[in-house]
C-alpha cells in the first residue's frame, strides 16, 4: 500500500527537470509545506522593515544636508571625511579626501557600517528570507530549484565578515567620541545636557551592544582555545560577549532603530523643526 512518500519517478524526456525539495528522489508529498499558521508574517514584516530603512538611509546618505547641529552630529556623517563637510567643533571632521569628492560624505563612510550588517549573520538570515525566500520560513520550501550556498560571487563576499567587524569597531570609537562631545552647548562649553545627548548616548550603547554581541567577535575572544582554564580572562570575556550574542537579533533591530533616530534628531534639529531641550 502506498504511503505518498515514494519518491517521484523520473521526470520524462523533455520535461522540465524540477530541483530542490520537489527534485525526483525527494519524498513525494504534494502540499508546498504543512503549516498552518501566518508562517509569511514574519518574512514579510522583516522585508518591511528593513526596506524602511534601506529608503530612508538612503535618502540621508544622499542628501547632503542638515547633518550637524552643534553638538551634535549625524552618526550617519562621522566621521566626515570630506573637504567640504559642516565644519564641527573639535569633531571628527577630517579633510581626508580633497575638494575632488563632489558627493555626499556620508558615502565615504557608511560602507564600512553597511558591509558589516549585510554581512552579519543574522541580517543573512533577514533579507535571505524576506527578499529571496531562501527559504520563506522553516519546514516551507523555498522556490529555488538548487542552492549553491555562499560559494559563488556576490554571495562569497559574506566571507569578509570579520574584516568589516575590525573597521566597525573603528567607526563605534568614533560615535562614541561624537556622544562624549554631545556633554557640550552649542558653544563648546562643557558641562551640558540636552535631550539630544541622552538620544546619541543611547544610540552608542546599542550600537556597542550589537557590536559587541556579534559571532565574530564571540570567535575572536574565545574561539581556537583548547582549554578554558588555562586563559581565565578570555573565558570571562567569551562568556560575557555569549550571553549578548544570544540576543543579537534584538540588539541588532534596536541599534538599527536607534542609529535612524539619531540622525532623525539631527535633522530635525539642525532644520529648525524644534530646538533642542535642555537639562542642564
Amino acid at each position: 500500500m502506498s504511503t505518498g512518500t515514494d519518491p517521484r519517478p523520473s521526470a520524462a524526456a523533455g520535461s522540465p527537470a524540477r530541483g530542490g525539495v520537489h527534485h525526483s528522489t525527494r519524498a513525494s508529498i504534494a502540499p508546498r509545506h504543512l503549516r498552518r499558521d501566518r508562517w509569511w508574517l514574519p518574512p514579510a514584516a522583516t522585508a518591511a522593515g528593513l526596506l524602511a530603512f534601506v529608503v530612508y538611509s538612503t535618502w540621508r546618505a544622499f542628501a547632503d544636508e542638515r547633518y550637524y547641529a552643534a553638538p551634535y552630529v549625524s552618526p550617519f556623517y562621522s566621521p566626515c571625511l570630506a573637504e567640504r563637510c559642516v565644519p564641527m567643533k573639535d569633531g571628527a571632521d577630517w579633510e581626508v579626501f580633497g575638494s575632488w569628492w563632489a558627493l555626499s560624505p556620508a558615502l565615504l563612510i557608511l560602507i564600512f557600517p553597511l558591509g558589516f550588517r549585510l554581512t552579519c549573520y543574522y541580517y543573512r538570515k533577514a533579507y535571505y528570507r524576506g527578499f529571496w525566500a531562501s527559504p520563506p520560513a522553516c519546514a516551507v520550501a523555498e522556490p529555488h530549484a538548487k542552492y549553491t550556498g555562499e560559494s559563488r560571487f556576490p554571495l562569497v563576499l559574506q566571507n569578509i565578515h570579520r574584516y568589516f567587524f575590525y573597521f566597525a569597531v573603528i567607526v563605534a570609537g568614533i560615535l562614541t567620541y561624537d556622544a562624549v562631545l554631545a556633554f557640550r552647548d552649542e558653544r563648546g562649553a562643557w558641562g551640558h545636557m540636552g535631550l539630544g545627548t541622552l538620544v546619541m548616548l543611547a544610540n552608542i550603547a546599542l550600537i556597542w551592544a550589537y557590536t559587541l554581541s556579534c559571532h565574530s567577535c564571540r570567535h575572536i575572544v574565545g574561539g581556537r582555545l583548547r582549554t578554558f582554564s588555562k586563559h581565565p580572562v578570555r573565558y570571562r570575556m567569551w562568556g560575557l560577549v555569549s550571553r549578548l550574542n544570544a540576543r543579537h537579533m534584538l540588539l541588532a533591530w534596536a541599534s538599527l532603530i536607534s542609529v535612524a533616530l539619531a540622525d532623525l534628531y539631527v535633522y530635525l534639529v539642525a532644520g529648525g523643526v524644534f530646538d533642542d531641550p535642555r537639562f542642564f
